[in-house]
């Protein structure tokens, strides 16, 4: 990321997944009306920095929850919905056969799993799945060429691993650092606040 860019960075809205605290990585699993009124706010919080952010650059997962998150973000702003660019690389961690398990579930089934997570969680990776080590090598790739400021709509996962890479925190930390869906994180190189 160039030096004195700003990402303003938004975690898709809630989902009937986040809310049952099931896995989702990959699968794409629609917002719920909570979530559509949490992005809502948050484009209504971005519109407070117009006309600036009208010139920003405009990117999303391509995961649905992300892209609807994104097109009611611009709507709010009073741009046209559909123009932004997607870029894989942006997507949710994988996580492998874990993707539609319920964390209750997995506490019983995968307890060995879940343990090993806890004790590494940066190189911690399910089975079929990636961990956060690999999800920063990939995030890093989008990361470089980001060079004017760029309102970013992603996931919970890409949003933890984007600040611990650019705030240099410790990466084994990263399953501790907060991502509210009702926020907007705003990140240059070794600073961010909320929104």
């Amino acid at each position: 990321m160039k030096d004195g860019v700003t990402l303003y960075c938004v975690r898709h809205g809630q989902t009937d997944w986040n809310a049952q605290s099931r896995y989702q990585g990959q699968m794409d699993v629609p917002l719920n009306e909570a979530g559509r009124l949490q992005a809502k706010r948050n484009g209504q919080v971005l519109r407070s920095l117009l006309p600036g952010i009208a010139q920003a650059q405009y990117v999303s997962s391509p995961l649905g929850r992300a892209r609807e998150t994104m097109q009611i973000l611009r709507r709010e702003l009073g741009l046209e919905p559909d123009i932004f660019a997607l870029d894989d690389r942006l997507k949710e961690v994988h996580y492998g056969d874990w993707e539609g398990q319920l964390l209750e579930t997995l506490l019983e089934t995968e307890a060995e799993g879940i343990a090993a997570r806890k004790a590494d969680p940066y190189n911690f990776r399910p089975p079929q799945g990636e961990s956060y080590a690999d999800l920063l090598e990939r995030m890093r790739g989008w990361l470089d060429t980001v060079d004017v400021d760029t309102v970013v709509t992603t996931h919970g996962g890409i949003t933890r691993t984007m600040r611990a890479y650019l705030l240099d925190l410790d990466p084994n930390r990263i399953l501790d650092l907060d991502v509210p869906q009702d926020r907007v994180l705003v990140i240059g190189r070794g600073e961010m606040h909320w929104l």
